[in-house]
């Protein structure tokens, strides 16, 4: 048997990596928590972003962003194609928000992340920053229980007998906005419970991971195909499946997924199919929420709380991190 010899600057080795990665979304959180309240949504993104791209240039990599922020919100960004790292080491791909949940974090409202996932370079989808329409569920399940081809109502009642129980004892994360008002009309028809999020769909789909935790059997909705994939790499570390389909409103957006490389403008991707090989997660709190604490200060002490994730492994680490605040 063959051993890979991990200090070949070449090699992907992701539990090295690992720990740099909680240092680069820990960094970002604790920029951006600052910011707590304060009603500055730009300024929040901004620090978080300069934070994270600070922490990435240390890392011995030969790295390229292919999932950034996106130009919808007008915010400054890590932007798609930038390089970031020494420079020195394995080349890898990257998808990042370093503040999913601007909004969150200007009103002091749960659930405000810096997230970040890893791979090896081109194994992960380049998707354009446009919608995708979003089906998320927790492992456990035979492959194919839902699909995107269901409507609601058919995906509650086969996810209710996959599970032995009544749609009533479902629970569904769904974004709230107008675009989904037609669904959650559906889904209450149905009996099923809805938890509605206000921002922060990488979260919202993690929870379908984390059960016992969070209560979400579910999740479903559009929201940005960019957190579609960085929540493909965090059910890739956690198990569980998702689906997604790209959603185009104009021919500026599908000549924008043309120019990714996407050709079938009208594939259902698959959680394997976003995020095609090994790859490494890291999320940290910035306001509180169901997945991780936020970032609190402890009298001389601003802590944190990062989930950090490999695939290869299936492993979930949760790191308290304390530095001085003064």
């Amino acid at each position: 048997m063959k051993v890979q010899n991990m200090s070949d600057p070449r090699i992907f080795a992701d539990r090295m990596l690992s720990l740099g990665l909680a240092r680069v979304s820990e960094q970002a959180a604790i920029a951006a928590a600052k910011l707590i309240g304060a009603g500055d949504e730009k300024a929040a993104d901004q620090a978080a972003v300069d934070a994270m791209r600070t922490q990435l240039n240390l890392l011995d990599i030969k790295g390229v962003v292919v999932i950034g922020e996106g130009e919808r919100d007008e915010a400054p960004m890590l932007y798609i194609g930038e390089e970031v790292g020494s420079g020195e080491g394995p080349a890898v791909d990257i998808a990042l928000d370093p503040l999913e949940g601007t909004t969150l974090t200007a009103k002091d409202m749960p659930n405000a992340l810096a997230v970040i996932a890893m791979g090896p370079r081109e194994s992960m989808l380049h998707a354009p920053d446009v919608y995708m329409d979003k089906l998320a569920i927790g492992p456990g399940y035979e492959t194919g229980v839902v699909s995107l081809d269901m409507t609601p109502t058919e995906r509650i009642a086969a996810l209710a007998r996959a599970k032995g129980c009544r749609s009533q004892d479902l629970k569904i994360c769904v974004l709230e906005r107008p675009r989904h008002e037609a669904l959650i009309a559906e889904i209450r028809e149905t009996g099923a419970n809805i938890r509605l999020i206000t921002d922060g769909d990488v979260a919202g789909v993690i929870h379908c991971a984390e059960y016992a935790k969070t209560g979400i059997d579910m999740y479903m909705g559009a929201g940005g195909a960019p957190e579609g994939v960085l929540a493909a790499a965090a059910l890739k570390c956690m198990g569980g499946q998702m689906m997604g389909r790209l959603l185009f409103r104009n021919d500026d957006e599908r000549g924008r997924a043309k120019k990714a490389g996407i050709t079938d403008l009208d594939k259902i991707y698959s959680r394997d199919e976003m995020v095609t090989q090994d790859v490494i997660f890291a999320a940290t709190g910035v306001t509180d929420g169901s997945i991780v604490s936020g970032a609190r200060r402890d009298g001389g002490f601003l802590e944190t709380e990062t989930i950090l994730m490999r695939s290869k492994t299936g492993s979930v680490r949760r790191i308290i991190y304390r530095q001085n605040n003064q």
